[in-house]
């Protein structure tokens, strides 16, 4: 514990944007056929350093099979939260839970990112005794506790009961129970986030364990199993409130990004497909009267294909959906940047006006048919994934893989690791630094990524931008 409050933490996403530049990102690999155990990855991002685009440290996990996905800090800028912050943390530990295994390990990162080393691990049987939840995927730093979301309940299958979200000690690490106390209609899970001041959470919804472990189950699909729904909850009472229906084809509502500043009351949703046309969708949902309401603000098309150049899953549909599988939001609230992993796209919105999206920018690096490579020459396999923004706004980061069963039904080539970034214009525009193409070890594919000092999927802001 610090004397101070840790400097990587601000009150508003206007300080953090103002903060140093990073030099430094955090990317998980996987081992997709759980011959290696998994690692963490730590990779220069500083353009004037001699390693500028290299793995300089790696943190090799001492088990196989756990199957990286998603990760966060034990602590940022939300322990300066004035009613139940924790302001003298440090951001100093990730948290790294694997989604096969259900076991969770803690990483300390202090003496710098090149010094990262394990501190503890948790193993599943505490996870599930403790919550009897299973598959922790998103982890988010709250003003008081580490919250952890889980794909899957009890039982070897994880459908023995809705899986939710479980809080863990920031400080000790242990598992403490489950969140909520009233969790309504509530059966999926995938993302959720927050307004701290406002006192209300929003979660999404993907699939239970045996619609995504295997791959995607087709069946489920076109009968339209996954989930399709948004559901808002009382913060502080713990209690789910409300639910919107998206419509049943609108199938997989994976990530969702509240604006940064606490005075707006709105935020986005990324939809995977629309099962009538092969569609992906952004999603605005916002607060007005008391109640919550989602309109859907931008459509995405798919790109015809010819049969013989589709994987044997899209055959059947002579064309290649954009496949919405991450989003990510600027800290000034202004650009929307949408990973489109089937088409190879990442586009960028200007979402300055939220209910009305604008294309400001796109770029593309694979792709299931356009196969685009990267401006350096090497060839990119799979499509834009886990996305990442600069704190400033000027730099984005991605990867390329998405789950291990998933990227052999729509890459059945390969998903060989990548991670690429592009430069932001001054009113919007991306260009891909050719110069940044980072080289992972091999049988190693890529996921999420975490800034050194925050990033935009990480931080909530407790206090309004002026």
């Amino acid at each position: 514990m610090s004397i101070r409050p840790d400097p990587t933490f601000h009150a508003t996403a206007k300080l953090a944007m103002e903060a140093p530049v990073e030099t430094y990102a955090y990317t998980l690999m996987l081992s997709p056929d759980f011959s290696q155990p998994d690692a963490l990855a730590v990779v220069n991002v500083d353009r004037t350093s001699k390693d500028y685009g290299k793995v300089v440290h790696t943190v090799v996990m001492p088990n196989k099979g756990d199957e990286f996905h998603h990760f966060g800090w034990n602590a940022c800028s939300s322990a300066l939260y004035p009613l139940a912050g924790h302001a003298f943390l440090a951001r100093r530990f990730l948290i790294i839970p694997g989604l096969r295994s259900s076991r969770i390990y803690v990483i300390d990162t202090e003496g710098g990112p090149t010094a990262a080393k394990i501190h503890k691990i948790i193993e599943p049987e505490e996870v599930f005794r403790k919550t009897g939840y299973s598959r922790p995927h998103t982890i988010h730093c709250g003003p008081e506790g580490v919250y952890v979301s889980t794909l899957g309940g009890g039982g070897p299958d994880g459908t023995d009961g809705p899986p939710g979200v479980f809080i863990m000690d920031c400080e000790t690490f242990e598992v403490i129970g489950r969140w909520e106390i009233d969790r309504g209609p509530q059966e999926k899970h995938y993302d959720f986030w927050w307004n701290l001041p406002r006192d209300y959470m929003v979660s999404s919804e993907w699939g239970l364990p045996p619609q995504f472990e295997n791959g995607i189950v087709p069946e489920d699909l076109l009968a339209n199993k996954y989930g399709h729904r948004l559901h808002f909850w009382d913060l502080r009472a713990r209690k789910h409130v409300q639910t919107i229906d998206l419509g049943a084809n609108h199938q997989m509502a994976l990530e969702v990004r509240p604006a940064h500043d606490p005075v707006k009351e709105y935020g986005f949703l990324g939809v995977v497909v629309d099962t009538t046309n092969l569609e992906g969708s952004i999603w605005t949902w916002w607060r007005e009267g008391g109640k919550f309401h989602a309109k859907k603000t931008a459509t995405i098309p798919p790109e015809p294909a010819e049969k013989d150049e589709l994987p044997p899953l899209l055959q059947g549909f002579g064309a290649v959906p954009p496949l919405v599988t991450d989003i990510d939001l600027s800290l000034d609230d202004r650009f929307l940047y949408v990973s489109c992993w089937g088409t190879g796209e990442m586009r960028q919105y200007d979402v300055s006006d939220p209910l009305n999206p604008t294309l400001a920018g796109s770029v593309h690096t694979g792709g299931i048919v356009r196969k685009a490579d990267h401006p350096s020459g090497k060839a990119y396999a799979g499509g834009p994934q886990m996305v990442e923004i600069s704190r400033d706004g000027q730099r984005v980061y991605w990867t390329n893989s998405l789950y291990s069963t998933w990227d052999a039904q729509f890459y059945p080539a390969g998903v060989p690791g990548a991670m690429v970034k592009a430069d932001v214009g001054a009113n919007g525009g991306l260009t891909l630094d050719k110069d940044f193409w980072v080289e992972f070890p091999q049988g190693y594919r890529t996921h999420q990524i975490r800034l050194e000092g925050g990033d935009c999927s990480t931080e909530s802001f407790c206090y309004p931008s002026v």
